[in-house]
């Protein structure tokens, strides 16, 4: 008897199933360290301990990409390990902050799955739940994925299409306990800017770029325990090329963000979000955004500000075509909310 795990087709899922992922992973101040190299994250609440605590946390949280991350290499073996492309995400909450020591596991459930009419490939839909040590779920997402079949003559399930939320309501965002922007140092934070000066509809030019190497970006998934083959082998493409973690991309453009949006402190949501082309080693990502709605929070001082992120592989507006489709040179289209001092 095989004792390798050749990873989940298509045909194994069923509607309804959960699947717990190993392996449980403990996060420390290495994780943060290692992805500030990795990218170029400045936002001052997650580097400083000092300026958290100014804003009512007992210390700065670790990156909430970080807990992100850690999370979705949980699923990766489980969910799309076999997968041809990661298509998009939506109703995702960070529930809680990841803190230096804590422990992070995953688990997710199969809400959807619908054949693809070449019968080789199928559409699964899983909501993923990552919970510390305390069982405490600290985010929750759902992404749908194209699985190869094992057997194309494998018998079609019945199509199960989850309706989706188009975006997370700002009600249902959750902040921090205790986070207070009431007396919150903008000088120290790198921008004047408040929630007040982003009117909607406006686009932000993050002007910066950063060409991704090869070693940089399998070092990152590798962090991550994200264990995709197309990632690593280059015998899983034609063309011979590793594929870049979406999610790689998804840091980058973030991080290429801080210029202009520095005080767009925490992501807390993430309405929805595609992987439009892909990304290879050499690629230069650059990033702008578009302001699309602003909230109110409970919290002293604390707004949230709803932005999409756009990460492009060379200079250039524009997002989609006359028919509708991404442009070539549009790699990531990200619809997320962020917690912002008014």
């Amino acid at each position: 008897m095989t004792k390798t795990h050749e990873g989940y087709f298509f045909e194994d899922y069923r509607v309804g199933q959960v699947v717990r992922h190993a392996v449980p992973r403990t996060v420390g101040a290495g994780e943060r360290a290692l992805y500030h190299a990795l990218y170029p994250a400045r936002h001052a609440l997650y580097s400083s301990d000092s300026f958290a605590q100014a804003c009512g946390l007992s210390a700065a949280p670790l990156d909430d990409l970080i807990a992100f991350h850690t999370v979705f290499g949980k699923t990766v073996p489980d969910i799309s390990l076999n997968a041809r492309a990661n298509l998009g995400y939506a109703e995702g909450r960070w529930l809680a902050p990841v803190w230096p020591g804590d422990t992070l596991t995953a688990s997710s459930e199969v809400i959807g799955l619908k054949q693809n009419s070449n019968a080789q490939t199928g559409v699964v839909w899983v909501r993923t739940t990552g919970r510390n040590q305390r069982d405490e779920a600290v985010l929750s997402y759902v992404r749908w994925v194209m699985v190869r079949k094992r057997n194309p003559e494998a018998a079609a399930p019945e199509p199960v299409v989850p309706e989706l939320s188009d975006a997370v309501d700002p009600r249902d965002l959750v902040v921090p306990a205790g986070l207070d922007f009431g007396s919150y140092d903008f000088d120290l934070a790198g921008e004047p800017h408040r929630l007040g000066d982003y009117a909607v509809g406006e686009t932000i030019d993050h002007v910066d770029g950063v060409t991704v190497e090869e070693a940089e970006h399998m070092m990152a998934t590798r962090l991550w325990q994200n264990t995709a083959k197309v990632h690593f082998d280059a015998t899983q493409r034609e063309d011979g090329r590793r594929l870049i973690y979406g999610g790689h991309v998804i840091s980058m453009a973030r991080a290429l963000s801080f210029n202009g949006l520095a005080n767009a402190q925490m992501i807390v949501g993430l309405n929805g979000g595609a992987h439009a082309s892909p990304c290879f080693a050499g690629d230069t990502i650059r990033a702008w955004s578009e302001v699309l709605d602003r909230a109110e929070t409970g919290a002293p001082g604390v707004g949230a500000i709803r932005l999409r992120l756009v990460a492009t592989k060379e200079r250039g507006g524009g997002l989609r075509g006359a028919d509708g489709k991404y442009l070539p040179h549009v790699l990531l289209d990200l619809d997320y909310w962020a917690l912002m001092p008014i």
